[in-house]
Order: structure tokens, then C-alpha cells, then sequence
């Protein structure tokens, strides 16, 4: 009884050395917004999650943690700033298991703002192959520095069944090390991820792909609450995102193309809640126009897709889709109205440019022109050699393609600068083997008066090489002519031309002097475009500058007015609804309203 005793005392007396864990998965990034991430890893035993984090490696002075003992260790760092480069740790109480100067992840910046960002594209994928190992590198390789703000999955993430052992093989020991543990991911399903095409799987989403990703489903990434991780919506920067689901079914009923099912209502909502983004990019894994490896004219999901679903976005105004499936690179022209089989496609018709877009001053290669106003235009995407290559279909390119490729395997990097956006495909060889460029609101023709001996400062439109016609190279410069003159600056392809008139010694007031106070009144407000009007409150007479700006300052319409008591229509009558700033200025006075566009 004696030794019992003893023994009690001494194992009270000295702590037990807890078992050491093992790494086995991540860390890896999930669920990134402006204020704050997700970092998951997997351990071989129980054990509790520790993170420390700060915006040095040498001062990781802050924590999130959970005491519950888990295999799978899930921690959401929250109350961070936008933008920022945060290093972290991972472990638990009484274990470090990893961090080091290659833990880092930066933070999405606030809602809207404009800034150079990148995304990596990778379709089909998770083929444990030597092939996937190329691209992967390749993709690397162009990156070099420059940091990749997220990337996008197309979804086939580990073949063939989307079993967890597979997405261990076949996608988390692939990219642990190059992109996973710095970049978030934002994936979307594809058939394989759904136990490869298991009819059941549709039905009850009852697939590792929902345990091992942690998606935004409340609206906390930005755009509207999907409640769902099968489909959902994110931001970053100006650039509003789509993942949707091609392959399993809402309500154990509805598919993608099933325009009255519970998927499509919530993208009409979520595409009308974000016309005010500057860029809008939906991808999914089944391409509506694909000759690849899968055939957009026999495959009765594909022909659906295309007959059925994509009008929706392209009258919405989605610039890119992006699709996987199809093991082959296909790419479109900026294009619009094609819902038919390929035969059907003309380029008269559908093609809303003739230009390839590829913008490296080749004949014809001049950007893609889109205007906000009316935002037409679509560039369809099929990149779904990421992983392996398959042999393409019967009539092989397809119509709609202006380049196709199913010579080599490649993945995709986009490149978003305020108004530009940059897609470029990237074979093993580390080649770029297709570019293109969209600009939007370019090609501006601008009037602006001033007094004698004023100067006044002009500002291009457009992100790129910059020649004005002063001889000037830098993208705003200031002016001040003694007379009237005409000032222009062209891009270094001669594709853009922004022309400025300076009107000099023409006043901005018609009846008001300088020193006079004014205010206006918007009516009704809110109402539509076409029934609202603007007037001032007292009776006057005054010429005016109005600048019509979105919540995210880009402005939309700026034009002289000469206002009065009477009111008057000021505003396009194509003005989507959402919200507004309108500034009104006269002779160094301005006010600022809001307006409420339905």
C-alpha cells in the first residue's frame, strides 16, 4: 500500500511529457478577407492549436488559440489590417511545428480599392504526375518575388474519387511548399471531387472536399451570403469573385443550368448587389464551349451551361469565365450572344473585337475595350491542364477559340491594375503561350475649362507606357497654356489615345459669382436614372461641373451643366441600380450627394 502510495506522490509531484506531434497537412490558407484569415493544418495525434502571428518574424507577439484536443486544427486570426503582411507560427501549448520566414500570408485590402493584384489558375489539377509537378514550377517560376494574393481552383482537385488519402497525395504534398501555406485558396468542385461522378455525391455533397476546404458562406469575403460552401462569393480589391458549382445538385433537384433552382437565384442576387465592382470573374469546372478532351457539343451538362446559364452573366456584365474539365487550353475573344453548337458561331456576330488582345504589338493585338456604362463582353477561358492533358475532340479548335492548345499542359496568372486586367497562360516550358489584356474606360475625350494663368492637372486613363504629346512620359502631368490647346497621351502600342481640350479664359460661372454660396436638391432620390432630377433651391443661375462617381470614387460621367430652379434629368438612363456619389462644383464651391439608384 506503502509503494502505491509513493508512486501516486511522485507522478503527482513531476509532469508528464506529452506526446509529440506530427505534421501531416498544411498549414494552408482559407477564407482570406481584409480583416482576417483561416489557417488549417492536420496533426497524427490530438493535441491543442496554437497560432502566433505579428508583422515580423522576430515579434510573433500575438495569439489565437483553441485548448480542445483536434487532429484537424482550424484557427481564424481576426481584427487584422488590410493589406498587410502578417508572419506566423503553428503548433500547440507545449509544441512548434512550423514557421519560419516562408509562413507569411498578406491580408486582402479594403473592399474596392484599386491596387495590382495576381491570381493563380489551376484546372484539374490533382494528378500526383510529373506533369503537375512542371506546371507548378512554371507558374513559380513566373511569380519569382511578387507576392500571389490568392489562388483559384477549377475544380477535379485530387483524382480520381476526391478521397481524402488522394487530396493528401495528390494536391496538399504538391503545393505545400510552393504556394499553400503563402496564398490563400478559393477552390471550386468538379466532378472528381464528387467520388467522380458518383450520382448519390450530387445529391448529398457527402465528400471530403467540404471537411478540407473552409469557404466564405456568411457574405464575410464580400459580395451576398450564399449558406452554402458549394457556391459562394469573395472580393479582393476591386475585383468581385463567383465560385459556383457545375456538378452537384441543390435541393436534390437543381443543377447550374437550371435557371429557377435556389444556385442561380443567389448569383442574380449577388451579381446585382456588385455592379458597382470593377471587375467581375465567375469560374466553375464544365466549360459551355470546350473541343478538348470534353466535347461542348455532345455533353449534355456543357450544351445546358451554354444554352441555358451564361446569358445570365453576360448580361450582368461578367468579364471572365473560367472553366477546367476540358484537359486543354482554349480562350476566347471578348465576345457575347453564342449559345449554340460551334457550327453556329460567327465571328461578325459574336465577336465584339477582332483583335487578339495579346497587346505585345502584333498586328491586331490591341487590348479589349470595355465601357462601364454598358460593360459588354465576355472572354471565355478553358484551363484545365494543370494536371495531365487529354486528346481533343472531333472538330478541335473549337469556332469561338482564338487560341487553342493541347500540345502541352499549363496553368494560368492573372494580373488585375485598377482598370487593366492581364491573363496570362504559362506552359511546363515556362513559356507564355497566350496573353491578353482588357482595359476599361479608356480612350477618354475630356473638356476642361480654366482662367488664364491657371494650371491644371490631367491624368491618363489607362495603366501602361505613357507618351504625351509634350513629350512628357509619366502617367499625369500639368498644364497651363496661355490659350485654348488640345493635349493627348498614347500607350506605346498606339492603341489608346486619351485627348484633353483646355478651353482657356471661358468662366465656369454663367450668372454666380465665385463668392456666391449655392445648394441643390436631388428629386425624388431614390428613384431610377430616368426619373431623377436635380435642381437648385433657390432661384439662380449657375454652370457647373457634375461628376458622377461609384461608392469606390471611379468616375462614371462628368459633363457641364447650367442649373436652375427648374429641375432637370442629368443622369445615362443605363445607370444600373446601387448606390452613388455625385459631386457638383462651381467656381471653387462643391457639395457631394449621395444617390440611390433602383
Amino acid at each position: 500500500m506503502k509503494k502505491i502510495l509513493l508512486l501516486i506522490f511522485l507522478m503527482l509531484q513531476f509532469k508528464v511529457a506529452p506526446a509529440q506531434t506530427t505534421l501531416l497537412r498544411g498549414p494552408y490558407l482559407q477564407s482570406a478577407t481584409s480583416s482576417s484569415m483561416v489557417i488549417r493544418w492536420r496533426t497524427d495525434v490530438a493535441a491543442s492549436s496554437l497560432v502566433r502571428y505579428g508583422t515580423s518574424l522576430d515579434a510573433l507577439n500575438m495569439t489565437a488559440d483553441n485548448a480542445a484536443a483536434v487532429m484537424e486544427h482550424e484557427i481564424k486570426l481576426s481584427n487584422l489590417s488590410p493589406a498587410t503582411r502578417y508572419f506566423y507560427s503553428i503548433g500547440s501549448a507545449t509544441q512548434l511545428l512550423e514557421g519560419d520566414q516562408n509562413n507569411y500570408f498578406e491580408t486582402a485590402p479594403a473592399p474596392g480599392t484599386k491596387g495590382k493584384y495576381r491570381f493563380g489558375v489551376l484546372g484539374d489539377c490533382g494528378t500526383n504526375s510529373a506533369m503537375q509537378g512542371l506546371v507548378r514550377e512554371s507558374v513559380a517560376k513566373y511569380l519569382g518575388e511578387d507576392y500571389m494574393n490568392a489562388l483559384l481552383l477549377l475544380g477535379d482537385n485530387a483524382y480520381s474519387f476526391g478521397t481524402d488519402a488522394e487530396y493528401q497525395s495528390n494536391f496538399f504534398n504538391h503545393y505545400k511548399f510552393a504556394f499553400l501555406k503563402k496564398n490563400p485558396v478559393f477552390p471550386t468542385p468538379g466532378n472528381h471531387d464528387y467520388n467522380n461522378d458518383n450520382a448519390d455525391r450530387q445529391n448529398d455533397h457527402n465528400v471530403p472536399y467540404y471537411d478540407i476546404f473552409t469557404l466564405p458562406t456568411k457574405g464575410e469575403a464580400g459580395g451576398v451570403a450564399s449558406e452554402t460552401e458549394a457556391y459562394y462569393s469573395y472580393d479582393y480589391g476591386n475585383v468581385h469573385f463567383l465560385s459556383l458549382d457545375s456538378y452537384g445538385k441543390e435541393d436534390n433537384a437543381t443543377r447550374l443550368y437550371d435557371t429557377l433552382g435556389r444556385q442561380v437565384q443567389w448569383i442574380k442576387k449577388d451579381l446585382a448587389a456588385n455592379q458597382n465592382k470593377d471587375w467581375i470573374i465567375a469560374y466553375w469546372h464544365h466549360p459551355p464551349y470546350s473541343q478538348g478532351s470534353r466535347n461542348s457539343e455532345t455533353e449534355t451538362d456543357l450544351i445546358k451551361i451554354r444554352e441555358n446559364f451564361i446569358k445570365i452573366l453576360e448580361r450582368n456584365g461578367v468579364d471572365l469565365i473560367l472553366c477546367g474539365h476540358s484537359h486543354v487550353y482554349e480562350r476566347s475573344r471578348l465576345m457575347q450572344g453564342h449559345y449554340d453548337k460551334a457550327a453556329t458561331f460567327d465571328p461578325s456576330k459574336h465577336n465584339l473585337s477582332n483583335s487578339s488582345a495579346r497587346y505585345d504589338g502584333s498586328q491586331e493585338s490591341c487590348p479589349y475595350f470595355k465601357k462601364t456604362e454598358s460593360n459588354k463582353g465576355t472572354v471565355y477561358v478553358v484551363s484545365g491542364s494543370a494536371g495531365q492533358l487529354g486528346s481533343p475532340a472531333a472538330g478541335f479548335p473549337h469556332k469561338a477559340m482564338y487560341y487553342s492548345d493541347a500540345e502541352r499542359a499549363g496553368g494560368l496568372v492573372l494580373e488585375v491594375e485598377h482598370n487593366r486586367l492581364d491573363a496570362k497562360w504559362i506552359g511546363t516550358d515556362g513559356v507564355i503561350h497566350d496573353q491578353f489584356t482588357i482595359e476599361k474606360d479608356v480612350n477618354k475625350e475630356t473638356t476642361v475649362e480654366i482662367k488664364p494663368g491657371e494650371s491644371v492637372e490631367l491624368k491618363s486613363s489607362f495603366i501602361g507606357e505613357h507618351i504625351w504629346n509634350t513629350g512628357e512620359t509619366t502617367p499625369v502631368i500639368s498644364v497651363s497654356p496661355n490659350q485654348s490647346t488640345d493635349f493627348n497621351v498614347k500607350d506605346a502600342q498606339s492603341c489608346i489615345n486619351d485627348v484633353f481640350h483646355i478651353k482657356v479664359g471661358s468662366p465656369i460661372l454663367a450668372a454666380n459669382p465665385a463668392s456666391q454660396a449655392f445648394d441643390i436638391e436631388i428629386i425624388p432620390n431614390p428613384s431610377s436614372a430616368l426619373q431623377m432630377q436635380i435642381k437648385l433651391v433657390e432661384k439662380a443661375v449657375i454652370g457647373a461641373n457634375v461628376t458622377l462617381m461609384n461608392v469606390s470614387g471611379r468616375i462614371l460621367m462628368l459633363k457641364k451643366m447650367t442649373l436652375t430652379e427648374m429641375p432637370a434629368a442629368f443622369l445615362p438612363q443605363d445607370l444600373r441600380a446601387g448606390v452613388y456619389l455625385l459631386k457638383v462644383e462651381n467656381g471653387g464651391r462643391s457639395l457631394i450627394r449621395k444617390l440611390v439608384i433602383h
